[in-house]
Parts: C-alpha cells; structure tokens; sequence
C-alpha cells in the first residue's frame, strides 16, 4: 500500500497516515499503544499465571500429531518449546498407526530461519503425485499470506539444487508431471486481479524461465483469484482452471488439447473433484436441469465426459434436510465422504457407488459434536478423522472399511475437569422469525442471578460455520477463571446450508448484526449475566461484527476483544484483499451499495458524546490480509474522541495474529487478562 494509489485526501481521512503498514507514524502509534496496553494488562495479577498456562497448553508433547498421507508415509508439522518455528517430519504409516515415535526430521523452520536470518512460517508442502518424494514448499516471511516456493527432495533432506523456485508472492502452484507446473502467481506488472491475487494461469517447464511459460487463462482486474489444480480420477488427471468472477462464482474449464472447455455448471457451484466417471458438484442455488429442480445445498453427480461434450447428466448424491447442511467432503479409492451438520452437530457418511444407484452408510463416529475429515488417501478407502466438543479432548480415529469400524489413534489430554461444566443449546427468534441457535458452556451449579462473565463468540460471514470446539486454553484461561463461553450461529455462516448465508449477504448484512444482538439480549434476558458482565470477541469478519455490535448496541457490552478486525468499509476494498470481498460486502465505491454499507461501517458510526466499552483492538503488522490499519485508525479515532481504549499489534504473525507458540500464549494472556479485568468484578 503507498499513498500513491490512495483514493482520499488526509483532510477527508486524518488517520490516513496509518495505512502505511511500516511507516514511521504507523509504527510511533502501534509502539506507543503496545506498551500502554502491556503496562496495564500484564500488570494484572492473573496476567503471568494466564500466560504460562497457556504456553503449557500450546507447547504440550502430548498434544495429537495429525497426520497428512502421501504414499506409505505420514507427514506432520510440529512446533513445541524446543522447536519455536517447527519442524516438518515424516514417518510410515504402519510405524504412525503403532503408535511409534521414530519421525525422520525433514526441514528444521528454527535452523533455516536462523540461517537465512528471516521469521520463517510453513505454509505447507505439496507432493509430486503419486510421490518420488519431490515435493513444493510454501515459506512465509512473518507469517503473511504471500509466500516463497522452494522444491525440496525428502529423500535428501535438502532444497533442491537450480530446482523449481517463485519468490514471494500469493502464488499457487502444482506438479502436472516432475517437469510441468501449472502455475499463477506475480508475473509482473498487469498480471495481478484488484484483489492483489494471480490473474493468469501458465504452463510452466522445468528447466526454462518462468517469463517463458504459456499462458493457459488470462483473466480480467475484476477477478479474484485465478487458479489451475489437477483433478484426478484414478489414474487420469484432468487439468481444471478457475477463473473467480467473485468470491462465490467462477468460470470452471478443462483444459483439453491447447483448447478451455468451460464446465456447464452453476456459476456458483462447487466442482469438488472426479470420482468414477463423475464430476462432484455442490449447488449453492436451485438448479433445474432437464425439468427436474435440484435443491440449494445438494450434492450432485455428473457425468463428465457428457459434461465435457457440453451435455448434462445428474445424479442425486445428498439433499440436506431443513436442520442439515453439508460441511465438507472427501474422497477415498472407492467411496465419497460426506460431513453433514444436523443442528450444528456433525455426522460422517459414506457414499458406495453400486451399479445402477449410490448408497448412503452412516459411519460409527462419535456424536453430538464436531467431525473433522483429517487425511484421506485415494490409494486407500482408509481414512482419518477427528472429533471434539467443548467438553470433550479432541480425539483422532481411523476408519477401517473392510471392518467399518473407527478405532481411537491419539487423543488430547483433558486440560481441565469437564465434569464441572456443562453444554446447553438454545434457539432464539431472529428479527425474520428464523429460529437462531446458540451454545451456552457453563459449571453445573452456575447461578442465573445476571452477574456471571460471559463471553459470546461470533464470526457470522463467509459461509463458515462456527462448530463445538475443545480448547485448552478457553477452558482452562476463561471457564476455570468463572467465565461462561457462548459460540453464536448467527446467519452469514453455513449452519444451515447456503441459504444460512446467503440471508445475510450484500444489502441483508444488517439480519447477521441483528442476530447477534437477539442472543446478546437473550443472554441477559435468561440472567445468565448483564451488559455489565457481558463481553465479546471476533476476528476477521468477526472483528467487523464486534465493531458494529459496540457501535450500534454500546449499552449491551462491557467489554470487546476486535481482532484482525475489518472497520473501515468505506477503504476496505482499496486495502491489500479487500477487493475480493465484496461479494460478501458490496461494492462501496458504487453510491447505492455505499448507502447500506455506511449504515454499519464502525470507523464511520463511532461518535463523541457516547458511553462505548473500553474496546481492545489486536492486529499483526504482517497480516496481509486485513490490513491493519483497520484497527490502527479506529483506535486512534477513539482516542481522539475521548475513549480509552486497549490496543496490541504483533509485529508478525498474519491473519492468525502469531507465528510462535510463545506469541499464540502472550495473545491469549492479554485478551483474557482484559476479560477478567472488565467482566469479573
């Protein structure tokens, strides 16, 4: 970002100035307001105990070691105490199902970062199929989404020599074959979308400069994020290109001898993969095919060599019920598996193709919380998955299917006595009528007298569903500490689907901030606590959510944790990703979806003259995803106007806020030292 391609003048925006993510100005106000913050939080007589019970948490060796299969091996990526910044590792997979420890270190990050003298984050690694141990590593300076591609051997250990490299940027790239890649990334001026993402897609060739590659899909400003990936159906890849009109929509092709053949799917519609002959597709929207209507939600089968000729062949695989949505799906050699959510509540099922129909078997996974598909292996019907609530240690399985039985591989330890604490669900009307759920996490003998400190969670955006969680650090940081914990499945998400989403979309944000506030009031109104002891936290799109709800309702809340938080919805497109969002958003620039837009926008709605909570904003200087100087301008707004406010910018980190265990457990300490000290007296 330079003040170049700033749009407004200072006179217009005073803050401005606090855009310049390394300016000297921007960087005078994030030191000053850090040690303002620390000055008062870590002098908090809970501060030291909150931090070092969070950093035992996070650097625990008994924690689960998930897996990611490519051939007979498990990788894992690690980091504890000795190993700050991780190391990258392997084993068999025979030897991990054993329960055996004998991991071969592949990349030590500590050892590369102190040689190469930069804060190296892994961003994941990516295999040469089916695996000659050639493999694309992603390396983040900070932790910010833009990364270098290193290709690494793990037969060596070591870079490979004059072997694939792209510097840093927000790139994607795969293996065809060990000597062809498809690739987007910076290719220099012009070739990058107004989002700040690849706008073309090439074909590159070992061995030759990457200006030489040719292009396969050159795409237009306005697009997101264009990308090529290889599907593969058995032994046959397919060669897909996605050119994002949006967030939600895209043109899918198939490149087929030097020629684009665009997929007659739904813009909207999801292309999930091949699998016997048939292309896997999730709608987002009704579609009518042949006068037969498909569901928004459904999970389809197409024939895609009919597909490919331009023809349309569908086969029903899963139509959600009202309570239900489909959360994610996987493949294995010879089934489809399906993470349906039923009420917020997970549910794992197999999809069989037989020869005329697919049936449907529901796996023997736990129930009543959150299933998360771990590592699929398509030379294998084997699978992994892992399951939590908030009570429950998150437990990692593996699924036989010649037994169909799920055996227990590894399980977190319990960091703190669930059986004193109990999890009720409650269902509150929203402003349309739509029953909104919610998650209340409280001790059994908690007291409904209004003064119990509460902390209600919510993100409300994206199509992400917020789902039953186990944390260590919550439990232990806010509910040992006499904190109730309430998640919100506020509209925005995907709880119930698409539609869940979609009611909150564009000029309809409002219902999503509406939500909320019908929870926040419902909480006070069952006296399960007051707007005395009532705090929330978000981050992200969830930040924005705070900023509104204490703009619009400051009378509700006594405390408010912003993080990574969007605010500025007026800029917010002009900053680093921003663009991309705007399907989510609209379009600011234009004066009809401004008028709706400023209606919400927090920067724009906060005023003098009102009693607002003390609100602690924490951002990373290297998120370049949100820009920070969302929360940077907002605080110093706030302070201009008279409120006193927290504020903690991480000088690395990302969107996540940290790249260490260290800064994840200092994070964690100052968010609850200011919830303890707001909420608890």
């Amino acid at each position: 970002m330079t003040m170049a391609s700033l749009t407004i003048t200072a006179q217009e925006d005073p803050y401005l100035d606090l855009e310049e993510i390394d300016g000297k100005k921007a960087l005078d106000f994030v030191n000053t307001q850090n040690q303002k913050t620390f000055a008062v939080l870590e002098a908090e007589k809970e501060y030291a105990s909150l931090y070092q019970k969070a950093l035992t948490i996070l650097n625990a060796k008994d924690r689960i070691v998930y897996p990611s299969i490519t051939g007979d091996y498990v990788y894992n990526f690690w980091q504890d105490a000795t190993h700050v910044r991780g190391i990258w590792r392997r084993m068999t997979t025979a030897d991990y199902n054993a329960g055996k420890s004998n991991w071969d270190i592949l990349l030590d990050l500590d050892a590369l970062s102190e040689k190469e003298q930069k804060k190296w984050v892994f961003h994941g690694a990516t295999a040469l199929y089916p695996g000659n141990g050639l493999y694309l590593v992603k390396l983040s300076n900070g932790g910010g989404d833009a990364h270098e591609t290193r290709e690494f051997d793990v037969r060596t250990k070591q870079f490979v020599p004059n072997g694939i490299f792209l510097p840093e940027a927000k790139s994607s790239i795969q293996y065809w074959d060990e000597n062809n890649l498809i690739v987007s990334t910076d290719f220099g001026p012009g070739s990058l979308t107004e989002s700040g993402y690849p706008k073309i897609v090439k074909w590159w060739k070992r061995g030759t400069p990457l200006s030489e590659a040719k292009t396969l899909l050159s795409g237009d400003p306005t697009d997101v994020y264009n990308s090529g990936s290889v599907l593969r159906d058995g032994e046959t890849p397919y060669l897909l290109l996605n050119k994002s009109l949006s967030f939600y929509t895209r043109k899918s092709y198939i490149h087929q001898n030097d020629q684009n053949i665009l997929l007659n799917i739904p813009d909207d519609a999801s292309l999930l993969g091949i699998k016997f002959g048939k292309a896997i597709v999730q709608l987002k929207s009704d579609w009518t095919v042949a006068d037969k209507t498909y569901s928004q939600g459904s999970l389809i089968a197409m024939d895609f060599k009919a597909l490919l000729e331009g023809k349309q062949h569908v086969e029903l695989l899963f139509k959600p019920t009202p309570n239900q949505s489909l959360e994610s799906v996987a493949m294995t050699k010879n089934q489809l598996l399906i993470n349906v959510l039923n009420d917020v509540k997970s549910e794992l099922y197999l999809l069989s193709k037989g020869k005329e129909k697919w049936y449907q078997t529901r796996v023997d996974a736990p129930a009543y919380g959150t299933i998360s598909i771990v590592s699929a292996n398509r030379e294998s019907d084997d699978f992994y998955y892992s399951f939590e609530n908030f009570l429950e240690p998150t437990s990692l399985f593996v699924y036989n299917l010649k037994n169909r039985k799920s055996t227990k591989v590894q399980g977190l330890p319990a960091f703190f006595s669930a059986d004193k604490y109990k999890v009720e669900q409650f269902f509150v009307k929203g402003t349309d009528g739509k029953n909104v759920p919610y998650f209340v996490i409280s001790a059994k003998n908690v007291v409904l007298n209004g003064k119990n400190p509460t902390l209600l969670y919510g993100y409300g955006g994206f199509e992400v569903a917020m789902q039953p969680f186990y944390s260590g650090t919550m439990g232990t940081l806010w509910l040992e500490q006499g904190g109730v914990y309430v998640l919100a499945n506020i509209r925005g998400g995907a709880e119930y689907g698409p539609s869940w989403h979609q009611a909150g979309l564009k000029e309809k944000r409002q219902l999503i901030y509406d939500d909320f506030t019908a929870i926040s009031r419902d909480l006070i109104k069952r006296k399960i606590t007051s707007s005395k002891h009532l705090g929330i936290m978000g981050g992200s799109n969830g930040g924005l959510l705070m900023g509104v709800a204490f703009t619009q309702h400051p009378e509700l809340y006594n405390a408010v944790v912003c993080q990574v938080p969007l605010l500025d919805m007026k800029r917010y497109n002009k900053l680093l990703a921003g663009a991309s969002w705007m399907g989510e958003y609209g379009n600011p620039d234009i004066p009809e979806e401004w008028a709706y837009i400023q209606k919400y926008s927090p920067y724009h709605n906060v005023k003098s003259g009102v009693k607002y909570p003390e609100v602690f904003f924490m951002t990373s200087t290297r998120d370049d995803r949100v820009h920070p100087g969302h929360a940077r301008k907002m605080a110093a707004k706030m302070l201009d106007l008279g409120y006193p406010i927290y504020y903690y910018e991480n000088t690395e980190g990302g969107h996540g806020g940290s790249s260490t265990n260290d800064q994840r457990a200092r994070w964690n300490a100052l968010q609850y030292a200011y919830l303890l000290k707001k909420l608890k007296s």
